[in-house]
């Protein structure tokens, strides 16, 4: 499977943006990541094959993530962006019974989007 990430940019603080991961077949779970300048890739949220979702306490109430078949589109609808939200955004996936939060755990990468938070 290959994912492709999409709909990075530039947003205002206090702004909304939605980003989207295509994936070229079926997959189990899909994640979201971001890594900031000189910081360690961070879990954002996954949802599995069955829309069950998980979030990491640091975006629950602000990001919200959402699958889409046939096609299995992942969405990320992030809201209220701040400065500190500037990343890298990568999405992954993998095949596993349960929701994997680590980096370590994903076997496919996107190739990341761009999000940059102008305060």
């Amino acid at each position: 499977v290959q994912l492709q990430a999409y709909g990075g940019g530039l947003v205002q603080a206090g702004g909304s943006l939605r980003l989207s991961c295509e994936a070229t077949e079926r997959t189990v779970n899909v994640a979201w990541f971001r890594q900031a300048p000189g910081k360690e890739r961070e879990f954002l949220a996954a949802i599995n094959w069955n829309y069950r979702p998980k979030y990491a306490a640091s975006v629950k109430g602000r990001f919200t993530i959402s699958r889409e078949y046939p096609n299995d589109t992942v969405w990320l609808q992030m809201t209220d962006l701040n400065a500190e939200d500037t990343a890298v955004y990568y999405c992954a996936a993998v095949y596993a019974r349960d929701i994997p939060t680590t980096e370590s755990a994903y076997t496919t990468w996107g190739q990341g989007t761009l999000v940059t938070v102008s305060s």
